[in-house]
């Protein structure tokens, strides 16, 4: 699919939200605004609105997307894992939780709300992913964080890291869209490389493709939110 988006103005968009992170002066809307350097690593996120559809009515989608390049690698994950799984994890330093630890939570409600609020996302060994419901009850689908499935073949970071770069496009009832894309420390290039695929991806989910989308804006955490797609 053709990409819409304006190179050179997706250009000078990044060139923008990168010097402003730095603590550099940028011009926006004519004006000088000077920029600041935060102590964390700000994400990079591309805030979509859509137009010429109903949520209503139109058929709702959903879609993930593996990015090329990682565009939060600070998400934290936990391993729920077999006792294979368990020591694989502490080789590479990701936290990890057995059986017995999970049934120490004893369902309790709050525990398993401040473990699913602990981490970014959860895997679990393939023989475990069944008792999941059983030993926490429905909390961590509740927060939208039921594990990912990990084979006992797989590479457990290689599949971290395919977490960590997937980004899901999801239509509630709202006609707002946001996604992280990158983080300040990325270059340059590979924010560019990274919304210009999410950008392609969202419009191949829509039914009118880019006549769906309405503007679409691309901003660091801290910093002025740059239109890229009028």
């Amino acid at each position: 699919m053709a990409n819409k988006l304006n190179s050179a103005l997706l250009d000078k968009s990044v060139d923008d939200i990168l010097a402003y992170s730095m603590g550099e002066s940028i011009s926006k809307g004519g004006e000088d605004v000077k920029g600041k350097k935060r102590n964390f690593v700000e994400t990079v996120e591309i805030q979509v609105t859509l137009k010429n559809y109903d949520p209503q009515r139109d058929k709702r989608f959903s879609g993930t997307f593996r990015l090329p390049t990682v565009p939060r690698p600070n998400l934290k994950c936990c391993m729920l894992g077999n006792a294979a799984h368990c020591e694989q994890a502490d080789r590479i330093g990701v936290p990890h939780m057995s059986v017995d630890d999970l049934k120490k939570l004893n369902k309790n409600k709050k525990l398993v709300k401040k473990l699913a609020k602990k981490y970014d996302f959860f895997m679990a060994s393939d023989n475990m992913i069944k008792q999941i419901p059983r030993l926490l009850g429905p909390g961590l689908t509740k927060a939208g964080k039921f594990p990912t499935l990990l084979a006992s073949g797989d590479d457990m970071q290689e599949k971290i890291d395919e977490v960590k770069s997937t980004i899901k496009f999801q239509m509630k009832k709202v006609m707002c869209l946001n996604v992280a894309v990158g983080n300040v420390e990325m270059e340059k290039q590979q924010i560019i490389v990274n919304t210009q695929l999410a950008a392609n991806f969202l419009a191949s989910l829509l039914k009118k493709q880019w006549q769906n989308i309405g503007q679409m804006y691309i901003k660091s955490t801290m910093g002025p939110p740059m239109q890229i797609f009028f």
